[in-house]
This record gives structure tokens, sequence and C-alpha cells, in this order.
């Protein structure tokens, strides 16, 4: 009975004890990089023991939930700007903030045959549809704005665009039909190296600003030890490949 009562009490400690170790972090993630993160999330939790439970959406939705007092503990944007304003108006934690990827504007077509890897099918204008991004609340909304600037084509688009709330919805727009190309993510259509779907005009980086995007860990998770640890994977090599496997560029 003895023996069994010092097994009953072990088993209790290590439950204790891993509990202990294995906390969640609440993390809100651009919505051009939900496909990466799914793809991390596995990953992170084998390596460490955390879990990793993540919210998807524009940046300037979540910029505006987090001063409303959002507990969201890490953050994941889809620029450089957003994070550096949080961290100015103190919502924080001081030091933490870094750029874990650089991404990529693409024009995307669902149609495999609709573009030619240039920029021929949108100066020709022969769409009914160009779906982007919100560009007040989506930094890769704002890029594709500054490549119709570019381009000239910004009055001629008008009457042609449909806004997405974020670039998920843009690529939704795409995807199904509604849209017969739109200004996606990278991310969103690339993966291994390769076009999954479509066809697709990758729009050169001079075109626009960089898309810097920033991570931060907010003051709410100040005292988690799973934000800390997702931080750290991030900048790790392991999440590298992942990462650049989705064709972002590392800082």
């Amino acid at each position: 009975m003895l023996k069994s009562l010092q097994h009953g009490l072990l088993a209790l400690g290590l439950a204790f004890a891993s509990g202990a170790i294995a906390d969640e972090v609440k993390v809100a993630v651009a919505a051009n990089f939900t496909a990466p993160i799914q793809a991390l999330a596995p990953a992170f939790e084998k390596a460490t023991g955390h879990k990793l439970v993540a919210s998807f959406g524009a940046t300037g939705q979540f910029y505006a939930q987090i001063q409303n007092g959002a507990p969201f503990e890490v953050f994941l944007a889809a620029d450089d700007s957003t994070p550096a304003k949080l961290e100015r108006n103190g919502a924080t934690v001081p030091g933490s903030r870094f750029t874990y990827a650089i991404g990529s504007l693409v024009l995307w077509s669902a149609d495999a045959n609709y573009l030619d890897g240039t920029d021929a099918a949108l100066k020709a204008g022969q769409f009914k549809h160009l779906a982007i991004a919100n560009p007040k609340a989506a930094p890769y909304g704002l890029a594709a704005t500054q490549v119709l600037d570019k381009l000239g084509l910004s009055e001629a688009v008008k009457g042609k665009l449909v806004e997405g709330q974020n670039i998920t919805q843009a690529q939704q727009f795409v995807a199904t039909g509604n849209a017969e190309l739109g200004f996606v993510a990278l991310s969103q259509v690339y993966k291994d190296g390769q076009l999954a779907s479509g066809s697709a005009w990758i729009v050169p980086e001079a075109m626009h600003e960089p898309i810097k995007q920033d991570a931060v860990i907010l003051k709410p998770g100040a005292n988690n030890p799973a934000a800390a640890a997702l931080v750290e994977y991030l900048k790790g090599p392991e999440a590298a490949k992942v990462i650049e496997s989705f064709g972002y560029k590392l800082p």
C-alpha cells in the first residue's frame, strides 16, 4: 500500500511539474501569416511544451483591439509601424520587438492561364473585379494601392476594386471567382518554393514600401514563459526554414 501511495504521489508531482512548464500563449496573428503559424504551431508545442492559441485578422483591427484591452500576449503584425506605435503607447514589453519576416506582394488569379508572370493583364484592364485588402487596416492592402499608384492605374481600377477586411478575405474573393485577380500575400499562394495554384505576378519590391513584419510581446504576456518561448522560437533556425518555405524573406 505504501508503495502504491508513493507511486501516486510521484505521478501527482509529475503532473504538477508538467503543468508548471506547459503554459498557453494567446497570439494575434496578421492574416497573411495564417498558414505559416499553423505549420509552426505543432513544432513549437513539441519543442517547448507550451500551447499556442492564435487569432487571425487585419493588423489595424488588432491594434484597436489591443488598445481596448484585448488579452493577447504576443502580436505578429503585418508591418513594423503598428508594433512600434504600441511600443510608444506603453502596451508592449520593452525590448521585445523584432522583425520575424519580410513579406512579398503578389498579383494572383485562380485561373492558371490568366497571368503570365508580368503585369500585362493588370495594365490591359480586361477584368471586372480586382481584389485588395482594406489599405487602412491591412499593410498588404496599402502596398497594393502603392503599386497601382506607381503604375498610374489607380483611377482606371477604382470602380473595379473589391475590398476585403483583411488579406484572407481578399484572397477568398479571387479563389471563389468573385474577382478575376487580386493583390494578396505571396505566402497565401506559395509553398515549398513554388506557386500552389493559379497564376501570378510577383510584384517587384521597389514598387511598394518594404513589408517588414514585426512581432512583439504585449503587456499581458510579460510574465508568461510561453510568450517568451514563442518569440525565441520564431528567431530560431527551425522556424526560419518554415517561414522561408512560404515565400517570406528573413531580416
